[in-house]
């Protein structure tokens, strides 16, 4: 993390004025089919939209924290790890011995999320072990876990399309600046599209996280693949069916309606239902989600904003084939309520190179009464290699949830959170 820098209300100016050339990440992926401009030319309607994504930490239930002993030269550590082979050659790299020296033993971990893949805590308490010529135990405190360790990196995503009145998607520009290229190039059939990712400096520290980048691009798209909907009055799921000829999305898309009674209802007083559609590493998903605006009561009301409650959620997955149906319903169970946080209320708060909200009296995670029924539809095939579950059904809540606000409310919400401190309805 920078001394000094940007806050979080100006964070998203600054990743697009701030390219970089470090590692990692290119500087600049794209993909490119056909001419954007022409694209734009041939529709009859054009939309253009800027979403944005905040930083969120990972929050897992224990913090870093690690052993370590000495015996001569060779090193034994144990930690809680994503990735024990590379703390591994970072301890080997930081203390100049030969990886063979380094022994890497992980304990049961309490979470990662993405957030456990370095070995800054193992390095420490091994230095401190060398030091003091005995074994040494080292547990970051809250604090320390929220302000040293890595964030989701945050984004700003720009998409410039275009649209015939019959719903035919002719144009489609996406560049996301920051938060990664995973899933940038989507599975609608579009002749004319540029999809691009650009790599920022960012002002803290930042990497892996659950599906990672392609929660935000999964965002920016389903949100505004549901603004074109609108903007021809088109039926959204109507309107996502037209544009794809993925079988395996259309299946999900389809599977989830059924499940959820897409369109055999209309939404209560308050409520709002809202569709939503992904891919990640191999595995479909789609969502449909609904919500109540909880307007608040008595003296202070008008003071005070109206809550978002996710009622009910229904997601489809298509994974391939399925080996353990409960194991996998559980890890989509799961997803989705981690999904919760970075969606409504998740977001680092930051100024001057200092966070802000390094605790979690100040740091809302989704809670027992945050979770709302949840019914998962299993779309598989034995045909299909089996793709893993612990990141794509993630992809979908957020996009999911903020289609739904606007079918309530007629709010287009474009930035996650989406609702830290409620509505002003």
């Amino acid at each position: 993390m920078t001394p000094a820098g940007p806050s979080s209300d100006e964070i998203f100016d600054y990743l697009k004025q701030h390219p970089t050339e470090s590692s990692g990440w290119p500087r600049s992926a794209h993909a490119e089919e056909g001419s954007v401009e022409q694209g734009l030319a041939a529709a009859e309607r054009t939309l253009e939209a800027t979403y944005t994504v905040a930083y969120i930490a990972h929050a897992p239930l224990e913090p870093r924290a690690a052993v370590a002993e000495w015996n001569g030269d060779k090193l034994t550590v144990w930690t809680g790890t994503q990735r024990p082979f590379g703390v591994r050659t970072e301890l080997a790299d930081a203390f100049h011995v030969s990886e063979d020296k380094v022994r890497v033993i992980v304990p049961d971990t309490g979470s990662g999320y993405g957030g456990k893949h370095t070995g800054e805590c193992a390095v420490e308490a091994a230095r401190l072990a060398k030091a003091a010529r005995k074994p040494v135990k080292l547990v970051w405190t809250r604090e320390e876990e929220f302000t040293w360790a890595y964030f989701r990196p945050a984004g700003v995503i720009d998409i410039k399309s275009g649209v015939k009145n019959d719903g035919t998607i002719t144009a489609w520009e996406f560049h996301n600046y920051n938060s990664g290229p995973a899933a940038i190039q989507g599975k609608y059939d579009i002749p004319n599209q540029l999809n691009q990712f650009h790599q920022s400096n960012s002002p803290l520290r930042q990497g892996s996280y659950r599906s990672l980048a392609a929660v935000a691009n999964h965002f920016a798209r389903e949100s505004h693949i549901d603004e074109l909907a609108h903007a021809v009055n088109m039926e959204p799921l109507e309107f996502r069916l037209k544009n794809t000829k993925d079988d395996r999305l259309s299946n999900v898309l389809q599977a989830a309606a059924k499940a959820f009674g897409w369109g055999k209802t209309k939404p209560a007083t308050g409520h709002g239902f809202g569709i939503s559609c992904g891919f990640d590493k191999g595995g479909y998903i789609a969502t449909c989600a609904e919500i109540a605006i909880e307007k608040p009561s008595g003296k202070d009301a008008e003071k005070k904003n109206a809550k978002v409650k996710i009622v009910r959620v229904v997601e489809a997955f298509d994974c391939g084939a399925v080996v353990n149906p409960l194991h996998l319903k559980n890890q989509i169970e799961g997803a989705i309520t981690m999904a919760i946080g970075g969606a409504l209320f998740e977001s680092i708060q930051f100024e001057n190179g200092r966070v802000l909200n390094p605790r979690f009296s100040d740091y809302q995670v989704p809670r027992f009464k945050d979770v709302p029924a949840i019914e998962v539809v299993l779309v598989g095939s034995k045909d299909i290699p089996s793709a893993g579950a612990g990141e794509t059904p993630i992809v979908g809540l957020a996009p999911a949830v903020g289609n739904a606000i606007f079918n309530a409310t007629g709010i287009r919400l474009r930035s996650l959170p989406m609702a830290p401190k409620g509505l002003m309805v």
